[in-house]
């Protein structure tokens, strides 16, 4: 589905309502990179907020059946331990010997025992889908996230076949858990978190192919953050996004991921990860010239708040099973301190391209 509804930004105090709940949703959740977005201008951070809402949903219903949100009744959702990426999932003093396993076999959470939860998420996604389908063409829905989502969706021509892409992949989440090769593995990362970053294109008005090519880089490089971040959450939930070749290459067995041991092995397969990813993020980066300078801060930010994630990983010896990685607020405003210079230093006095106006 290729196609684009266009319409008129409706200035109602009961969508800039939906708009302030969805602010809520990323200031709860997305600690990190709404840290960066406060940094857009006003109207592109509405759109920001209401993109986070939209994709946040889905993916705790896939990663969470048991915990599922109610955004209609809570207006924001419950704070998680483990969504916040500034809470440690482990303390870090919190001893855990090569003898007790982090999560033994009577601890996993394998999709296959989930099944029933599964199909209800299933049926939750489609229902969710058929309702931002509805909220695009103009239709009242009941929650907040779509109906705000929809708005952006129509306000900067978003097609509609990327937020329906991000949907099939947490449908794939309910029904694969590994993935052969790398390669294998951006099958789903293109839905998860590369579609986000080619729809965070379209708000910042950035829309050609090469920039949408280092937006959906962006996404990649965040998402393989999360997995590196997230290796014994995700392995708790049954699932193993470390490609299965990478891990046979650096001798990682899935025993070893289970008893959250960790090795020289652990750490030399960990160094490879973490370089990629900085690679990708620099990558990245490279479009940032090509948006425009209103909104170039802030991506760069996000950017390089993420990625100290990595850092956070090296600095904990590369134990992602007892420490959960993070960034204080003291390193987040030091980065932004750092990368304003920069980008001052760099990119203002270029040429680029307006902002589009809304």
């Amino acid at each position: 589905m290729r196609f684009v509804l266009r319409g008129r930004h409706p200035a109602s105090s009961s969508l800039a309502l939906d708009y302030a709940h969805c602010e809520a949703v990323q200031r709860a959740y997305g600690v990190s990179y709404y840290f960066a977005t406060r940094f857009f201008p006003p109207e592109v951070r509405r759109a920001v907020h209401a993109l986070y809402a939209f994709v946040r949903y889905p993916d705790q219903w896939v990663d969470c059946p048991a915990e599922l949100l109610d955004p209609v009744s809570a207006g924001v959702p419950r704070r998680r331990r483990g969504l916040n990426p500034e809470a440690p999932a482990v303390s870090p003093s919190s001893p855990m010997p090569p003898s007790s396993a982090p999560w033994g076999n009577g601890e996993l959470a394998p999709l296959a025992r989930a099944a029933g939860e599964g199909q209800g998420v299933r049926a939750k996604l489609d229902s969710y889908e058929r309702d931002f389908i509805r909220a695009v063409c103009g239709e009242p829905v009941e929650l907040f996230p779509l109906r705000a989502f929809a708005d952006v969706v129509r306000r900067y021509e978003i097609p509609l076949r990327y937020p329906l892409e991000f949907l099939d992949a947490m449908r794939m989440d309910l029904e694969r858990t590994r993935y052969a090769t790398f390669e294998e593995l951006q099958t789903y990362t293109w839905g998860s978190a590369s579609v986000v970053g080619v729809m965070m294109g379209y708000i910042l008005g950035a829309t050609s192919p090469e920039a949408l090519h280092h937006a959906a880089v962006m996404g990649l490089a965040m998402q393989m953050t999360n997995f590196l971040r997230d290796v014994g959450e995700d392995w708790r939930r049954g699932r193993v996004y470390l490609p299965q070749d990478e891990l046979a290459q650096f001798g990682i067995s899935e025993s070893q991921i289970q008893q959250g041991i960790v090795n020289e092995r652990w750490r030399v397969f960990l160094r490879f990860q973490v370089d990629r990813c900085r690679k990708l993020y620099a990558e990245a980066e490279q479009g940032v010239r090509l948006l425009p300078r209103e909104v170039q801060y802030p991506v760069l930010l996000g950017s390089r708040l993420y990625a100290r994630i990595l850092n956070a990983i090296e600095r904990n010896g590369y134990d992602v099973f007892r420490q959960r990685a993070h960034t204080t607020y003291a390193e987040k405003v030091q980065v932004a301190i750092r990368t304003y210079s920069e980008w001052r230093r760099v990119w203002v006095g270029r040429a680029t391209p307006p902002l589009p106006s809304r």
